[in-house]
């Protein structure tokens, strides 16, 4: 038997390929929308991919099954569970194998056994595989959303991002009834998660690729929980609130992915179209570091830096109705635009029409218009000036951040949401914007000053600096440095 496992560290998303070495068959496990890879894998090895599944209807990427299964012939297999609501609605025309719970998956040597274990979506299926060539009994478990390290699926999703009202409880309820049937099986079994830290999927994921059943018996808190009560009432507090895409990945996923095909970086445009694209409507992402944006950037573009978070926020402020264009910087320009159009196509933002380098800067001047700055307040500064009335200091981290500390006299309004709430802010004064480290709120900046927001500051460090600046920070309603 062969294993291997793929990671994308902008989604925090594994997929997997299983295959008999013997047959020369290969079964591919949650595939993304970069599909080129699992093809590549398969050929080095000598393989051929002959099915491609998925666990559940994923709702933070685009599902790349029914593409792998168009381009090498692989037999398609979704789960047929989760009700009359909640089914894929391609299956039938795709031809695909519907699974059940107690379905097998034979290739050559190596069996998957499909066991049913709803709670993080009501169709989740997980696949226990056993090398036939030397066991009688499975060595691991592709566990999709169901169990991580540490931590186990949200249960809250469908509700808050797929909008069916009223399941969140009932999901619940699921998930800890799924956890209870599953935790019967033996110690030893290896598992094999869909997600790694970072994900939105769960409050606290593992960074650790895999774990055993026993050792989460053991350590993660979902096993240890106390009863179904105190399960259900643990699990659905404090999560995230859900990325503001997950709700599109959903519908699409259920419906039916678009097919990419390669993924090809868009062209690159001179600087002197920058104006013209601009005055025509379309949306400019600058991708710089936020400190190079904060020292100028041209009016009108939104800075989402090009690291580990890009898809993240992508996908909370982008629209999937507007052509895209990007700002890349640096020498390999065409590297860093191929990326971005990668990523963001892995959640379906595929309407990127062009990309500028970052000669645009020089050629806005040269054109005779200016540069516009985020100027950089200290907490020295802000916390005279909040005291005063002279300023709206406005945190956007998240409600679980604020909750743990936040600046007296701030307003939170968390990233994600400040494009749609613009309007709540007092007008009239300056707008200081902070987060934690000053990442979030570079990001910030940039949408109130794409709104037409004037007068907006940046928290230099953000609340580690006033921290460290030894200022107190408020917290159910006292005060604690």
């Amino acid at each position: 038997m062969l294993l291997k496992r793929f990671y994308d560290e902008a989604l925090a998303q594994a997929s997997y390929l299983v295959g008999c070495e013997q047959c020369g068959e290969a079964l591919i496990v949650d595939p993304n929308r970069d599909v080129a890879q699992y093809v590549d894998a398969a050929a080095a090895h000598g393989m051929r991919i002959s099915r491609v599944t998925e666990t559940h209807i994923h709702a933070d990427f685009v599902s790349g099954s029914l593409e792998l299964a168009r381009r090498t012939g692989g037999r398609l297999l979704l789960s047929g569970l989760g009700g009359p609501d909640w089914q894929y609605a391609f299956a039938r025309q795709e031809g695909a194998e519907l699974l059940r719970d107690g379905s097998v998956i034979q290739i050559g040597n190596v069996r998957v056994d499909v066991i049913h274990t709803p709670g993080h979506t009501p169709e989740h299926l997980t696949f226990l595989v056993t090398d036939a060539a030397t066991a009688d009994q499975p060595m691991g478990a592709f566990t999709g959303d169901f169990i991580f390290v540490g931590d186990v699926g949200r249960p809250d999703l469908l509700e808050r991002a797929a909008h069916q009202a009223g399941t969140m409880e009932r999901s619940a309820r699921e998930l800890y009834a799924s956890l209870e049937r599953f935790a019967t099986r033996p110690d030893y079994l290896q598992l094999w998660p869909g997600h790694g830290a970072g994900s939105a999927c769960g409050k606290a994921l593992g960074a650790v690729p895999q774990t055993t059943l026993g050792y989460e018996k053991m350590f993660n808190w979902a096993f240890n929980s106390g009863g179904i009560e105190q399960f259900v009432s643990l699990v659905l507090a404090g999560q995230p609130e859900p990325p503001q895409y997950f709700a599109e990945m959903k519908r699409v996923n259920r419906a039916g992915p678009r097919l990419l095909g390669e993924l090809h970086p868009p062209e690159r445009l001179p600087a002197s179209r920058l104006p013209e694209v601009l005055a025509k409507g379309a949306l400019v992402v600058d991708t710089r570091h936020a400190a190079d944006f904060a020292a100028g950037h041209v009016p009108g573009v939104i800075n989402i830096p090009l690291n580990r978070s890009f898809t993240t926020w992508a996908g909370w402020l982008l629209p999937y109705d507007r052509d895209l264009y990007l700002i890349v910087s640096g020498d390999a320009h065409l590297g860093s635009a191929a990326r971005a159009v990668r990523e963001l196509a892995m959640i379906g933002l595929d309407r990127v029409s062009g990309y500028f380098g970052d000669d645009v800067l020089p050629a806005w001047l040269q054109s005779d218009r200016v540069l516009e700055i985020v100027p950089q307040m200290t907490p020295g500064d802000a916390r005279g000036r909040l005291a005063r009335g002279e300023i709206t200091l406005l945190d956007v981290r998240a409600q679980a951040e604020w909750d743990e500390g936040h600046i007296a006299g701030a307003q939170l309004v968390p990233l994600g949401q400040l494009a749609a709430r613009i309007a709540e802010l007092q007008p009239g004064r300056p707008i200081v914007v902070h987060c934690q480290g000053g990442g979030r709120s570079s990001i910030a900046a940039s949408v109130l000053l794409a709104s037409g927001v004037k007068d907006v500051l940046n928290l230099a460090g953000g609340m580690g600096a006033w921290r460290g600046a030894g200022f107190d920070v408020e917290r159910d309603g006292s005060l604690a440095r």
